[in-house]
């Protein structure tokens, strides 16, 4: 690590030999009165700015801390002057890499400046320079900056640096990934606790084979290796066991099935991307025979059955999610109390009109669709897409979810993301734009696919090992480019770029870090906090139990498959099913498609039945779907907004009583083992941060509790239904103000 000492006028850069500690976490140096400044090996400044006042989100008194805005190759900085007005010693849950006051380039969303009290976007270079600074952040941050008191050539500097490294394009190797590798290449080091299943060899892939019991049916290939058929798919993946291998190679790993899980009772779900279109009437002809071929050995009545679901046209848009979620988060990207409270009386019309919340309800959906036809009708399900890269990684691993326990522990879900996600192909580098060569390639798909996960965690809390802070510091992880896991379009790119697919032998291929190492991001004791407590593991079983013990979810025993039934269609059940393709595998596969209607009554008596029962935390797990089940995960898009906060209140008020009563009982455990045991057994370390509900708030661990919001000022021209503005006048002074109980 490096540290700049910078003086009163920019200064000179003081360059400390690197130490031996790889991870430097605190941006000010509390032990010397020079403000120094911490960097990341390989992070180096590129321009600053004095005299900033950073204002604190609330109405119009334009409260604030004086300090200096930095930029550099990674970040966005502000270090105040007034160290008491940063410092929250109540805050226990803290980065280590990206502190309270930073912004990684990459998490920049918009930047707008406000001149003459107008506020505009800020791109390209500008002939004025604003008065006012404003950052809206992708994950939901605002920051406002004002330069009124900052010197006009240090406005300019900083200003036109921000824009330029956070809005001008960029070739993948500038990315500070690489230069942060390079400097720290000899000192990174690898958690021995994670044991996140990567995917990125052959044993890896027969061991998920072996464990999901699907090696007598399917096997793990190696013929991409050195990504000699196709650089789109990784290494090794696994095929049906019948398929020749020299298939794969002829139409460079297009039309192929490829496994993803095997259900407990043989059914299947693959996946498959289409192959090239094609005008010329005779490749077309191939196309078609080596699609059929493909079919009959995927589909072989009575013991092999498909049902194929085409995502590519019959199910949501790319342009769909994305303009959704750019409406969606609007909602949250608030600049101060008055715009909270000017929206919050359209919450709910704003709410519906983004279409969020309906989109996660119809994903879920389909994953429970796809659920049924394995789970109830033993039938292997075939997802096709244009590249199989996007929405069949969402569905695909919402499947699994729902269905194998193993993907609900913190292990089992990050081996999921690994494996339907990293070497699934998902194009993160696009997707989440960190390139910023193409806005319209941005398509929060993996951040829908969390809200998805979230709603199910929030639904069924047992029956996960993680938290819905270890889904939200995930969500934040994706802009933090230290890590490798979520700025690679596929294996084949990473590899090539990371040495390992060069010729230049002499030189040693980069070892990047990967997100599954929270060591490196957190402290054990926060650490604490991404582990459920609530956890319900699974009892372990001695010999005699497990003698009759038949491995299928119980409550699906006795699930009737009756195929006509009719059944009362109610709200979103009117919808018909889509259409699926019945013409990509030949005309046969029409055959295998159920009636819609059949399909219809087969899903409602599913979903019906299952929740009609007891819910087993270790086998098949539903999401409720209905309209207002269907919620807005508060904490990770409320939790910058003080007025959205609950003081004392929400779910860690919970929590923390579900943690004092678990805490007894271990305690009256133990006075029992005393008595059987001459020595005490050690007491479990529990997450200490839950202590004191009553100082804590609903948004906890995010929310900034040294910060309390200000009475809310009710817009008197959206109320006047609520009586007179004498009236509101007068009742204004009955809100009790929470900030002070």
């Amino acid at each position: 690590s490096r540290r700049l000492g910078a003086a009163d006028g920019g200064g000179e850069c003081k360059v400390l030999k690197p130490r031996v500690v790889l991870y430097v976490c605190p941006y000010v140096n509390r032990n010397s009165k020079e403000d120094l400044f911490w960097f990341l090996p390989g992070e180096q400044l590129l321009c600053e700015a004095s005299t900033v006042l950073k204002y604190v989100q609330e109405d119009s008194c334009q409260h604030g801390v004086y300090g200096r805005l930095v930029c550099t190759d990674f970040k966005i900085a502000f270090l105040g002057d007034d160290e008491s007005a940063l410092d929250n010693d109540e805050t226990q849950f803290k980065n280590k890499v990206i502190g309270e006051n930073d912004i990684t380039l990459h998490c920049v969303d918009q930047i707008y400046g406000v001149f003459d009290e107008k506020k505009k976007t800020l791109f390209g270079q500008l002939k004025k320079y604003p008065e006012k600074l404003i950052i809206h952040c992708k994950d939901l941050r605002v920051f406002q900056f004002c330069l009124r008191y900052t010197k006009e050539e240090e406005v300019k500097r900083i200003v036109s640096g921000i824009i330029h490294h956070t809005q001008a394009p960029k070739l993948l190797k500038r990315l500070f990934l690489f230069s942060y590798a390079t400097a720290a290449q000899n000192n990174t080091v690898t958690d021995p606790k994670n044991h996140t299943v990567m995917f990125d060899t052959l044993k890896d892939w027969c061991w998920e084979l072996e464990r999901t019991k699907g090696n007598m049916k399917y096997k793990a290939v190696s013929v991409n290796e050195g990504y000699k058929v196709c650089e789109r798919l990784p290494a090794y993946f696994v095929v049906p066991t019948p398929l020749p291998e020299e298939n794969v190679q002829r139409f460079q790993g297009h039309g192929i099935p490829i496994w993803c899980w095997s259900c407990h009772n043989g059914s299947a779900l693959l996946k498959m991307s289409a192959l090239p279109k094609e005008q010329d009437d005779g490749i077309l002809q191939i196309q078609k025979s080596f699609l059929d071929g493909i079919y009959k050995t995927i589909h072989r009545p009575p013991y092999e059955v498909v049902k194929t679901e085409d995502l590519s046209s019959n199910f949501l848009s790319l342009q769909e999610i994305q303009t959704a979620y750019s409406k969606f988060k609007q909602l949250f990207l608030i600049d101060n109390s008055t715009e909270f409270w000017d929206t919050d009386i359209k919450w709910f019309s704003l709410l519906e009109s983004s279409s969020w919340l309906d989109i996660i309800r119809r994903c879920l959906k389909k994953a429970i669709e796809i659920t049924e036809c394995m789970e109830a009708q033993n039938m292997n399900v075939l997802l096709l897409e244009e590249n199989a890269s996007d929405l069949c990684c969402l569905i695909s691993s919402l499947v699994q979810l729902m269905m194998d326990p193993h993907c609900r522990t913190r292990i089992g879900f990050q081996s999921l993301i690994q494996k339907e996600w990293v070497m699934g192909g998902h194009c993160f580098l696009d997707r989440c734009n960190h390139l910023r060569q193409n806005d319209k390639e941005e398509v929060p798909v993996f951040l829908l696919f969390l809200d998805c996960v979230w709603q199910l965690v929030h639904q069924h809390p047992p029956a996960f090992e993680f938290t819905e802070t270890y889904l939200t510091v995930l969500s934040d992880s994706l802009y933090i480019p230290i890590f490798s896991t979520f700025f690679f379009n596929s294996p084949h790119q990473k590899d090539t770029n990371m040495g390992r697919e060069g010729q230049d032998t002499q030189s040693k291929p980069l070892n990047l870090l990967t997100v599954w190492d929270w060591s490196v991001q957190f402290e054990p004791k926060a650490q604490t906090l991404l582990k459920n407590p609530l956890y319900v593991e699974k009892p372990k079983l001695d010999k005699g139990q497990r003698k009759g013990m038949r491995f299928k979810h119980q409550r699906q025993l006795s699930l009737p498959l009756t195929q006509s039934k009719s059944s009362p269609k109610r709200g979103f059940f009117r919808e018909e099913t889509d259409h699926l393709i019945k013409n990509l595998l030949g005309k046969r596969i029409s055959k295998l498609i159920n009636s819609s209607d059949e399909l219809q009554d087969n899903f409602r008596e599913f979903y019906d039945s299952w929740h009609s029962k007891s819910t087993d935390y270790h086998g098949l797990l539903l999401p409720h779907i209905e309209g207002p089940e269907i919620k807005v995960w508060a904490q990770r898009y409320l939790r910058w907004i003080p007025e959205a906060q609950i003081l004392g209140g929400g779910q860690v008020a919970t929590m923390s009583k579900l943690l004092e009563m678990m805490e007894e009982v271990q305690s009256l455990q133990e006075k029992i083992d005393e008595r059987h045991h001459s020595q005490q057994a050690p007491q479990a370390e529990g997450p200490c941060l839950l202590r004191n509900s009553a100082r804590l708030s609903s948004l906890f661990p995010f929310a900034l509790l040294q910060r309390h919001s200000s009475k809310p000022v009710l817009p008197t021209s959206g109320w006047k239904a609520l009586g007179d503005e004498d009236d509101l006048a007068k009742r204004e002074d009955e809100f009790v103000d929470l900030g002070d109980v």
